[in-house]
């Protein structure tokens, strides 16, 4: 069940100063089993040559499923780390925003599956992805 301290403006307090604020990540919505955010196509995000750069594809798939792992656990008595990720780009972006939405697969005492979407501005899959994360004891 997510902790219901999480909102999506606590989450992007969360994600200020850091790699998401660095890509123009923004979280957008919060339901029981999913996380959804959006990422500009700009300077920040794309390759050399004006697509979106898959590393920036996979900079949102991990942040969305990280982030949503840690909205299930007792942040206190736990830590939550990413520990395999996998994607497939299936179409380029070049411009405007892609939206991405972490749906929770399993989630378990230990391990966190989550299915990563990332689709452009008129619904078309841009890439999807599976993010495994560890849920730690900390102190361990």
């Amino acid at each position: 069940m997510i902790n219901p301290k999480y909102t999506v403006e606590s989450l992007n307090q969360l994600g200020a100063n850091n790699m998401g604020s660095h890509i123009g990540m923004e979280f957008t919505e919060i339901g029981e089993d999913f996380l959804c955010a959006k990422m500009p196509v700009d300077h920040r995000t794309t390759q050399p040559f004006g697509l979106l750069h898959g590393g920036a594809s996979c900079v949102l798939a991990e942040t969305l499923g990280s982030v949503g792992s840690l909205c299930y656990v007792d942040e206190e008595k736990y830590s939550v780390v990413g520990v395999e990720i996998n994607a497939n780009h299936l179409r380029s972006a070049k411009s405007g925003f892609v939206y991405g939405k972490a749906t929770l697969l399993h989630g378990g005492k230990k391990l966190h599956v989550w299915d990563i979407k990332i689709t452009n501005e008129e619904g078309k899959l841009i890439c999807i992805s599976r993010l495994t994360v560890a849920v730690l004891p900390k102190g361990a």
